[in-house]
């Protein structure tokens, strides 16, 4: 049975045409072979599977082909066939990681002496470069700095940064950027078709995601995928080998997260959990569907109808508002940095849907009650009022008259959204009036008192009252009567409520004891009732 040649290797392109990506490079090099402007050291640059080695392949062929110095050598003479086979005498590469000493760099330069066996030039590739010693480095440098005429050095690295700036200097160098998915994706269809593979659209898109700009990695998982799928690529088999979640978890998520349904929200997290998804996984995909929500909006065209979510993520964009997209993003960046800190994954992801939740914009803002503070709280002096209610009949300017008016009653009416409300939330008042208001914001949320989120807070303001407010921004130390710590002492006070009428329940009480059955608490919610609903 003949072996099979991996896709990687098989479809390596053999001339600057077969190229995926890298135009940049190519142009400039067919530019300078055609006018015949040849440097002695070129540097590639870029991270791994871009086209490093490759181009520099094909730079020997244009170089040595026997038809001439030419940007699009012929691939059919002996000494193109070679190049390609990897037995031209006259091509040496080397791997500086696993050659980084002086001495093989010292015998490499002495056979750079002599004239080419074969060729018309003498060609070394030098692939990771960087790993050479300082010695290394400084033995190539005299002969970088009076190179003979007939010796092309191509230097190929994935750190630049780390190659010393004598060598830097004396190169021509060329930085390959990461292929976009899209153009892996096209490269990816031309292969499986005249590979006569099956194949459907999304699962080439998963893989050219997963390569993540990397032409190499994406024909390995290409290659890995049709051992996968029994010589075929269907979605559920990528998804199951590259270990991706099914998105439609995700924006039902998001969907549940603008319903404010809070008890789906963990059923959907609960079904993830049993499938066994990675809970990371999750929060970096949901940052990047909010990404792209994002862009759905800011410019509409950046969203592609070949993109398989388009339909939902448009969808998104127009129930979501700006501030709430960018909120939610830097939610799921922070609460999948959080991850290793909390008490398990569960938690930390459930936790980080909780925040977003606690964010979401509330649709009856004025006509909801809004949550009095507990009873056995004491308010700071400027607050010390009886408990406020807002019938269904009272209008928004008999409660700006209102005397008795908290800070959390008033945000409760404002309408804010996004990371204006998160400011409002986190903040406590010193001075509260119909003409004047102080706010003061611990040190912790400092970084969220930016002019934009001031200037919402203030407009809000100005036309709740119905007239210009003073308003005022400090950082200091509070009480701890924000609005969120009132919000979240209510919570607890309701849930140890809930829990201790469990508790005392006579048919709980008959269960514990006859069938010595135990209560698990955490399962115990509050009921809310239609007035908490928001």
């Amino acid at each position: 049975m003949p072996q099979t040649q991996v896709l990687a290797r098989k479809w390596r392109p053999r001339n600057f045409t077969e190229l995926t990506g890298q135009e940049h490079v190519v142009r400039a090099l067919t530019n300078a072979l055609e006018q015949n402007r040849l440097h002695h050291a070129y540097l590639l640059t870029g991270t791994r599977g871009v086209g490093k080695t490759t181009i520099a392949r094909i730079l020997a062929k244009s170089l040595n082909c026997e038809k001439g110095v030419t940007a699009t050598p012929c691939g059919v003479c002996p000494t193109c066939l070679q190049i390609d086979s990897g037995s031209f005498i006259d091509l040496i590469e080397l791997d500086a990681a696993s050659n980084t000493q002086v001495d093989n760099m010292r015998e490499l330069l002495e056979n750079a002496l002599y004239a080419p066996t074969s060729g018309r030039y003498k060609i070394y590739i030098i692939d990771e470069v960087h790993m050479l010693s300082k010695s290394a480095f400084n033995a190539m440098l005299k002969t970088l700095e009076e190179p003979p005429m007939h010796v092309k050095f191509v230097l190929a690295t994935t750190d630049q940064q780390k190659i010393p700036i004598t060598i830097l200097s004396r190169c021509l160098q060329f930085n390959l950027k990461q292929i976009p998915q899209t153009q892996i994706s096209d490269h990816l269809k031309g292969i499986l078709a005249q590979e006569e593979i099956p194949y459907d659209l999304i699962s080439l898109q998963l893989v050219a995601r997963a390569a993540q700009g990397s032409m190499r990695d994406a024909l390995s998982l290409l290659d890995q995928a049709i051992a996968f799928g029994a010589g075929k690529i269907e979605e559920a088999s990528v998804r199951d080998m590259l270990g991706i979640i099914d998105q439609g978890y995700l924006f039902n998520l998001l969907d549940t997260l603008v319903q404010r349904d809070g008890l789906k929200l963990i059923s959907l997290a609960d079904e993830m959990e049993m499938q066994c998804l990675s809970f990371d996984s999750a929060l970096q995909d949901l940052a990047a569907i909010l990404h792209r929500v994002a862009l759905a909006q800011a410019v509409p065209q950046a969203i592609s109808e070949d993109i398989p979510e388009h339909i939902r993520i448009n969808a998104l964009a127009k129930i979501l508002t700006p501030d709430d997209i960018q909120l939610f993003y830097q939610i799921a960046l922070h609460g999948r940095g959080d991850l290793s800190l909390a008490p398990d994954e569960y938690a930390g992801f459930t936790m980080t849907l909780m925040r977003m939740l606690t964010f979401m914009p509330e649709n009856l803002a004025v006509n909801q009650p809004p949550h009095a503070p507990p009873t056995n709280i004491k308010q700071p002096a400027k607050a010390e009022h009886k408990p406020y209610s807002v019938s269904k009949h009272t209008t928004q300017r008999e409660i700006a008259d209102a005397s008795d008016l908290t800070w959390p009653q008033l945000v409760q009416q404002l309408k804010l959204t996004g990371m204006a409300k998160m400011l409002a939330q986190h903040s406590e008042t010193k001075i509260l009036s119909a003409d004047k208001i102080e706010l003061c914001v611990p040190e912790a949320h400092k970084h969220l008192l930016e002019k934009k989120y001031q200037d919402k807070i203030q407009s809000a303001l100005n036309t709740f009252f119905n007239k210009p407010v003073v308003l005022n921004f400090f950082v200091g130390s509070i009480t701890g009567l924000t609005p969120v710590a009132i919000q979240q002492r209510v919570e607890e006070e309701k849930q140890a409520q809930a829990i201790a009428a469990i508790e005392k329940d006579p048919i709980v009480q008959e269960l514990i004891e006859q069938f010595d059955a135990k209560l698990i608490v955490p399962s115990i919610k509050p009921i809310q009732d239609k007035g908490d609903k928001q």
